[in-house]
């Protein structure tokens, strides 16, 4: 943990840009002076010269899920979580993974995880090593609630998967068992996401009433416009779709599957223009562990970008759009946790800038500087 203390932040806030002057008192921000507050950013000029951002965002990654796609002990899963946190990433929603990192919760310093539970997937239906392989579609809705009684409010489901019997994408579940489990997660409290990667599942899952599709690179205009129009948001995992070309060169044996991975890689663009020109609720995931690095929601805010959202719609992708979306909170608002990140300009400007993080404040205490 870093230096804790009473602090003073001065700068512009975002999102909006407008100068503040927050103290910090038992790790919540309060307008209130607090007395012997230390100023934590320069001030040398009227309005401050950092600029300060709500903690980073990554809404689809996996602390606790290693290379090659497998459960890592409790060290492992930490060195993860400092990789993000020393991005400025202070809020992680864990998409889910095949170990207990609870005890993450009790070591200091280190961001706040929203938890998914364990993938809920069939037998030679996803990588081995990873969630809870069911003996058949029956088991779902209640393996759903027990995954929304453990988790964070949130539920994981694989969507799809290579069906070696047919040599290519596959939906797992019926329409019908869907509409059953997503109520139960619903009954709960908890919202339910899915992995997809091409068409054929997406429509019995939003039908279904699904809150969030990871990946969605096979959606088409019409589930675009039916997702917007109920709520569904989009996890996009820009810098994982972009591995597709090297999962088709591996699956030799499937010639089919490779070559749908490819057409989805190629129509992908199309999909996230559609997307931002639908209004969709976008978020910033990278899908880090197994096999992207943790610490990169830089990268898939930049593609985000470059997708057509442009800079600042992005840059809420990452920030206060996802803390608003994950947690129903704003970002820096009084009472909230001193959770936030100051630049040396304005990353409105110049994505790049998040790079570069001056000072690193969670829950109060200077974490990076």
């Amino acid at each position: 943990m870093g230096d804790t203390g009473a602090w003073r932040i001065r700068g512009r806030a975002l999102p909006g840009g407008e100068p503040c002057d927050w103290f910090v008192r038992d790790g919540l921000l309060t307008a209130e002076p607090v007395a012997g507050a230390v100023d934590l950013l320069p001030v040398d000029s009227p309005a401050g010269d950092s600029w300060i951002l709500p903690g980073l965002v990554d809404a689809h990654c996996h602390v606790g899920v290693g290379r090659g796609s497998v459960g890592t002990d409790i060290n492992t899963a930490t060195a993860q979580a400092v990789a993000e946190r020393d991005a400025g990433v202070l809020l992680l929603r864990d998409a889910g993974v095949p170990v207990d990192t609870r005890a993450l919760d009790q070591v200091p310093g280190l961001p706040r995880i929203i938890r998914a539970g364990q993938h809920l997937a069939l037998p030679k239906r996803y990588m081995p090593a990873l969630g809870l392989h069911l003996n058949d579609e029956s088991e779902l809705p209640d393996a759903v609630a027990a995954q929304a009684r453990a988790g964070d409010g949130w539920v994981k489901l694989v969507g799809d998967w290579i069906d070696r019997g047919v040599g290519d994408l596959a939906p797992l579940w019926s329409p019908k068992v869907l509409k059953e489990a997503i109520g139960r997660a619903h009954d709960e409290g908890a919202r339910v996401t899915a992995h997809v990667f091409g068409f054929d599942a997406l429509p019995g899952l939003l039908d279904a009433g699904i809150d969030c599709i990871e990946h969605g690179a096979g959606l088409d205009a019409e589930l675009i416009a039916q997702m917007r129009s109920q709520g569904t948001a989009l996890v996009p995992t820009i810098i994982n779709i972009a591995s597709f070309p090297g999962i088709a060169d591996g699956a030799g044996r499937y010639p089919v599957y490779a070559a749908h991975m490819r057409a989805l890689h190629a129509r992908n663009p199309e999909m996230l223009a559609m997307a931002i020109d639908a209004g969709l609720d976008l978020y910033a995931g990278t899908d880090a562990g197994g096999f992207i690095d943790h610490g990169r929601v830089v990268d898939e805010i930049e593609a985000l970008s470059a997708a057509g959202l442009g800079n600042e719609r992005a840059l809420a992708a990452g920030s206060w759009a996802a803390r608003r979306w994950l947690t129903g909170q704003d970002g820096l608002v009084e009472g909230a946790r001193a959770d936030l990140v100051a630049y040396a300009s304005d990353p409105r400007v110049d994505l790049n800038v998040l790079r570069s993080p001056s000072h690193i404040l969670l829950g109060g205490s200077l974490v990076g500087r």
